[in-house]
C-alpha cells in the first residue's frame, strides 16, 4: 500500500484521517465503513514546539497497532492513519497522535464493523517518550 489519499486538489496527500470526523467526510467515510486496516509499528515520532524529534512507544517496545483506513485509488491501494485527540503521554508534544488498538482488538478493527464506533472514541494506552537530542540554540544563551 502506498501512504495517503490524494486530495482533491490534486496538490498533497491527506495522510491522517480524524477518528472524531471520519465518518462524516467523504473523502473518508466509505472506507471506515468497509476499508479498515492496521499499520503495526514499533514507535511514530513527532516534532516538539522547538522542532525536536520525539519518539514514542510502548513500554514494554512491543508493537504499536494504529488504526488505519485504505481505498483503491487509480489502480493503487492506498492507506491512512486515524489519528485522535494526544493522550497525557503525548500531549506536551504534540495536540494529535495515532488511534492506538490493543493487539487483541486488531482482528475486531478490521473485521467488526459493528464496533467501529466504539473504536474511533478510544483513549489510546500511555506510552513512552525519548528523545535523542535536544535543539540548542546560542542565541538564547548570549
Amino acid at each position: 500500500m502506498k501512504w495517503g489519499f490524494p486530495q482533491y486538489s490534486g496538490k498533497g496527500l491527506f495522510i491522517n484521517a480524524r477518528a472524531e470526523t471520519a465518518l462524516q467526510k467523504k473523502t473518508f467515510s466509505e472506507s471506515v465503513l468497509h476499508r479498515r486496516c492496521v499499520i503495526p509499528a514499533r514507535h511514530f515520532y513527532e516534532w516538539d514546539a522547538s522542532k525536536n524529534k520525539v519518539t514514542f512507544l510502548r513500554e514494554n517496545g512491543s508493537t504499536l497497532y494504529m488504526a488505519g483506513l485504505y481505498n483503491l485509488i487509480e489502480d493503487e491501494i492506498r492507506f491512512v492513519i486515524l489519528t485522535t485527540q494526544a493522550n497525557p503521554s503525548v500531549s506536551p508534544v504534540h495536540d494529535r497522535m495515532p488511534l492506538i488498538l490493543e493487539k487483541e482488538n486488531v482482528e475486531d478493527w478490521i473485521c467488526d464493523g459493528e464496533r467501529t464506533q466504539a473504536f474511533l472514541q478510544k483513549i489510546p494506552v500511555s506510552l513512552q517518550r525519548t528523545q535523542e537530542y535536544e535543539q540548542q540554540s546560542l542565541f538564547g544563551m548570549l
